[in-house]
């Protein structure tokens, strides 16, 4: 497969993933923006979204104060920030034109819908009241691609550059919307383990959809560490750093034998799988949590430049 092919595949999938995350980062904001607060005020929980997000220089350089309708339209309809739903959303059907032969009808009629769908949206027009529906109907149409691509497309390259894209993509939102929780979120150590913190503990739940599938393997309360435990380490848990690192491993597995060669990339990715598989939440939490997921953050990135220059996607 040619570079720029599978470049496109990548930033394809990567795209969908990302806009996806942009709502969910967006909601976990919005639900804790609803929160009885202490402290700091509001202002806090869209602060550390931005931060999460990567993008809060990008908002600071353009807005003077972290107002909920300003943080809102920036992460998902302004089209000047280059991680914004909208954006994600030009890029995944520009990607898929450009590679239309190599994608199924299914999957171009997907992204193509999605993206003349959200173009209709008024940002001016949607509420806080109507936030909650915007931000399910990306999620949605995130799903319906993915659907689509798991149902129709040949279990060749071409779908491994798009797992690959698409879990390296998760295993950041993951992190990132953990790290929600730890960075400048309490106003004091005192509120751990207190009513506030649990319901924020809940919200984290809810934005990733685990809220439910917690309480399968958690028979009890909301225990930060059981929660991180869930989020990182959990094999079955789909969003969880370790299952999107199972995933990749296999993708690049696959690619290997494809190809019949393997690169710098596939024992990167192997050594961060063996450490997540190995690793316990007690020294997770001993080393810090929140410079964990800084770390982790870090070698997904370095992972993903690793596979560009393995593939080729710049040649």
């Amino acid at each position: 497969m040619l570079g720029r092919t599978a470049n496109d595949l990548f930033w394809l999938a990567r795209s969908i993933e990302r806009a996806e995350n942009m709502a969910r980062l967006t909601e976990v904001g919005y639900r804790l923006f609803l929160l009885p607060r202490e402290g700091h005020g509001h202002s806090q929980e869209w602060q550390s979204t931005l931060e999460s997000a990567g993008c809060l220089d990008q908002y600071n350089e353009k807005y003077d104060n972290l107002d909920m309708t300003n943080v809102v339209n920036f992460l998902l309809f302004d089209e000047t920030n280059p991680s914004s739903v909208a954006t994600c959303l030009a890029n995944a059907r520009r990607n898929a034109r450009a590679q239309r032969t190599a994608i199924t009808r299914d999957m171009w009629e997907s992204i193509n819908t999605s993206w003349i769908e959200f173009s209709s949206f008024n940002p001016q027009r949607t509420s806080a009241n109507e936030l909650p529906h915007v931000l399910d109907w990306v999620k949605q149409r995130s799903a319906l691609y993915r659907g689509a691509m798991l149902n129709t497309i040949l279990r060749n390259d071409t779908y491994c550059f798009s797992q690959l894209g698409t879990f390296l993509e998760r295993a950041d939102n993951t992190a990132r919307i953990l790290d929600v929780k730890y960075y400048v979120l309490l106003p004091s150590i005192g509120l751990v383990g207190s009513p506030v913190d649990n319901v924020q503990w809940a919200a984290i739940l809810r934005s990733v959809t685990a809220h439910r599938s917690y309480r399968w393997v958690y028979k009890e309360n909301y225990q930060p560490a059981h929660i991180a435990e869930f989020l990182i380490l959990n094999p079955q848990m789909p969003r969880s750093l370790r299952s999107c690192y199972d995933e990749i491993t296999t993708a690049l597995n696959d690619l290997g034998r494809f190809y019949g060669k393997t690169h710098a990339c596939h024992a990167h990715a192997s050594q961060t799988a063996h450490q997540l598989a190995q690793t316990s939440i007690k020294q997770v939490f001993a080393d810090g949590l929140h410079e964990f997921l800084i770390d982790f953050t870090g070698r997904n990135g370095w992972l993903a430049a690793e596979v560009s220059d393995a593939y080729h996607f710049n040649g």
